[in-house]
């Protein structure tokens, strides 16, 4: 076997140069015999000496520089792996596959494994399993964690080229080798964490029903109410290390650190109940509302956060929690009903805003909810009239037609009291609206729900009158919003607004009939959400010719509609012994939603039921309808699926499923919020 060691490069040349020079010599020699014979003959002499001594070095002793050579070499490659083996960063070679080769004595100390294991790094790190190694020579960085501790992990490729001596610089191959180090971030990461836990939460308290609670109890004992709700919410931010500042007789700021909120969710704001069990006699319980913020750039967008989820809060009825975390919206409580104002100040400041908008509009645009329900057109309709009595021209967004609303349009198509485009549709509406009209969106407040949505961007002055719990999408930038969740219908409102707007309105007794037919629909005949001021508004409008006769008639049902809702009763499923879910029949029905909703409130009438949830398949949508009386909040329910409501009359969309798959969404949904608490 061929064992020499071969010199290529410097290395050779240096030892060689003794050679080289005995060339110079044998030069110097000959130049010599051209002047004198006899100098030559001295410098041969001397030539052959040097050249004797020069290849006696260049072939005994190469040997021995050899040796040496190999010698430091190996010292040289311990040194280096000894270096490596010592190294305070975690080292390890992998092949292409990502099995571990060699490892050094700090990344044993990371892994605490035999060193001789063989091992793939994704069984140590299963965070790479989703990677495939790339054959780039660009290094790759990746988190990865190990036994509760955190770690920035480097993969750099490296290759080691083998060129034969004889066949070099016609081809080669490559063994490639992939190195990889570790950086322990543990400490880094929980030091981001603790400074992300010592971040401050701005947040504001309101209670709803201040002058309410007062007034329910006798005056020597309203100051010790206010002292025990006080009380309730000072203990309660200082078992989390929080500040109050009481900021008015009703409201509070408040600053807590962030790492509190997780324990705060988690008991889902339980101040919300506690301050419910104060009682010193007052015949209605306090309940409060919360908004916090956080996320934001700084303290200031915090506490604008805060306000604005407050006004989220408070425009869902209250009693509840909302936290606002950047664009995050998360709801928490709202599981009692809201409170009627016995105040109408409200309502007439809003009127008076109301008609200034309108004064100075000559062109008016109102738009309902799509699929079109008797309170959407009712209050639509009872501001056509507050435009007719101010001289404006208006036109109510109407695209399609239920059963449900038929009999109250057909007084008014084809009626000579009133114009030919008193009603038009969306696509009519876009051509004729420019950014000088006005806007007035009623019974709906989030904007993919609208009749025609292309005209909230294409109209730029927006009035929303709703009755409907707000949500993180409703409508934005409106210049009159008036979003009264306790209200139990928009009809109701547009009532009490009509009562304002001006002492000279006389409604007619078609619009009349149509306002009073949306109250009693949304009212489910007066049964539910029905509150003084409901009764106020119904008796307005039966003092300006609404009959109840002609509104029973309008709303009487055909056999086949009648023979589909029994059909849903019968067909009910009663789950978790509380919720009964069924499906109602399209087929032969021109308006099954409306059945859907007439179906869900008759299945309140069962024994034991708490809430109901209808489905019903129409226009390649599963349209959900949910009703309760009190226990339940159907609202929240039916935001989990994308919807939204009051609290016992809500409801949802699903595109893309079956009617069986939208029955499962809707069963997991009450499932997981029964098993978390929030129903």
């Amino acid at each position: 076997m061929k064992n020499d060691v071969k010199l290529k490069g410097w290395l050779q040349n240096f030892l060689g140069w003794p050679l080289y020079m005995g060339i110079l010599v044998l030069a110097m020699t000959a130049t010599a015999y051209v002047f004198d014979i006899k100098a030559g003959f001295i410098c041969t002499g001397l030539a052959a000496v040097y050249l004797i001594i020069a290849l006696w070095f260049y072939f005994a002793k190469r040997p021995l520089v050899m040796r040496e050579l190999l010698l430091f070499a190996v010292n040289h490659a311990q040194i280096q792996k000894q270096l490596l083996s010592d190294l305070d960063v975690p080292y390890a070679l992998l092949d292409e596959q990502g099995r571990v080769l060699w490892i050094n004595k700090a990344f044993g100390m990371v892994i605490r494994k035999d060193k001789s294991l063989r091992k793939r790094i994704t069984d140590l790190f299963p965070e790479l399993s989703s990677h495939p190694f790339s054959d780039s020579d660009q290094e790759a960085v990746w988190d990865v964690a190990y036994e509760n501790r955190f770690f920035r992990l480097h993969l750099k490729n490296i290759y080691m080229s083998d060129v034969d001596e004889e066949t070099e610089g016609e081809g080669s191959f490559r063994v490639g080798l992939i190195a990889a180090y570790l950086f322990d971030e543990t400490e880094k990461i929980q030091f981001q964490q603790e400074i992300e836990n010592q971040k401050l939460v701005a947040g504001l308290i309101y209670l709803d029903n201040y002058e309410e609670a007062l007034e329910s109890i006798e005056e020597v004992r309203r100051s010790l109410l206010i002292a025990l709700i006080d009380r309730k919410i000072n203990k309660y931010l200082a078992s989390i290390g929080g500040i109050v500042k009481k900021v008015e007789k009703d409201k509070y700021f408040i600053a807590i650190k962030k790492q509190y909120m997780e324990s705060l969710t988690a008991s889902r704001f339980s101040l919300l109940e506690d301050v419910k069990t104060v009682n010193i006699g007052n015949d209605m319980a306090v309940t409060l509302s919360i908004g916090l913020g956080m996320g934001g750039g700084s303290y200031v967008q915090n506490y604008e956060y805060a306000r604005t989820a407050i006004d989220m809060a408070l425009g869902r009825g209250g009693d509840q929690a909302v936290v606002k975390d950047g664009e995050t919206i998360n709801y928490y409580g709202g599981k009692s009903q809201s409170q009627e104002k016995n105040t109408r100040v409200k309502a007439r400041v809003k009127a008076h805003a109301l008609r200034e908008l309108l004064e100075t509009r000559e062109k008016i645009f109102i738009m309902g909810h799509k699929i079109g329900d008797a309170d959407s057109l009712g209050a639509g309709i009872g501001i056509y009239r507050a435009c007719a009595t101010l001289n404006k021209k208006a036109h109510i967004v109407l695209n399609d037609i239920t059963t449900s609303v038929r009999p109250v349009l057909e007084r008014f198509v084809n009626n000579p009291d009133y114009p030919d485009d008193m009603f038009v549709r969306g696509d009519r509406a876009i051509e004729m609206a420019d950014d000088s009209a006005l806007l007035v969106v009623v019974d709906v407040n989030r904007p993919s729900l609208t009749e025609c949505s292309p005209l909230l961007g294409i109209i730029p002055t927006v009035v929303v009158l709703d009755h409907h719990r707000q949500t993180s999408d409703s409508i934005s930038g409106a210049v009159l919003s008036y979003v009264e969740p306790y209200a139990s219908s928009a009809c109701e409102m547009v009532a009490e607004i009509l009562q304002y707007i001006g002492d000279n309105i006389r409604i007619r007794q078609a619009e009349a009939d149509a306002m009073y037919s949306g109250i009693v629909i949304d009212t489910n005949n007066f049964m539910n959400k029905t509150g003084v001021r409901t009764f106020e508004a119904a008796a307005f409008l039966r003092r300006n010719g609404a009959d109840v006769t002609r509104v029973r008639k309008i709303f009487r049902d055909s056999m086949s509609d009648y023979k589909a809702k029994a059909e849903a009763v019968r067909h009910a499923e009663i789950f978790e012994d509380a919720f009964a879910i069924s499906v109602c029949p399209a087929e032969g029905v021109e308006s099954p939603t409306i059945i859907g909703a007439q179906a869900a409130n008759e299945l309140l009438n069962i024994v034991g039921i708490k809430a109901s949830v209808v489905l019903t398949e129409y226009q390649n949508k599963i349209y959900l309808s949910a009703r309760s009386i009190d226990e339940v909040n159907v609202q929240i329910i039916m935001e989990k699926l994308g919807g939204g409501g009051h609290m016992s009359v809500a409801g949802a969309q699903l595109k893309d499923c079956t009617v069986e798959e939208a029955k499962a969404r809707v069963k997991e949904t009450i499932k997981k919020m029964l098993d978390e608490g929030e129903i």
